[in-house]
């Protein structure tokens, strides 16, 4: 399975947060304010990192202004 495949496989609105991840990027769609995402499901890349640096959550969208 490529890896654009794996980002929208199951990344969409939900109804609550995801337990256990905390997220500050308020400017995402997803972010409901109190550092909590409803994404769904989210997707943290890239493969290769080698440390948290160097990764990013390929899930985030923008906030609509």
């Amino acid at each position: 399975m490529n890896e654009k495949m794996q980002k929208n496989e199951c990344c969409h609105d939900s109804a609550k947060h995801i337990k256990g991840v905390m997220c500050d990027v308020k400017n995402c769609a997803y972010h409901n304010g109190v550092n909590e995402c409803y994404a769904g499901c989210i997707y943290v890349g890239p493969h290769e990192a080698k440390c948290s640096a160097n990764t990013s959550c390929a899930t985030f969208k923008p906030k609509e202004c």
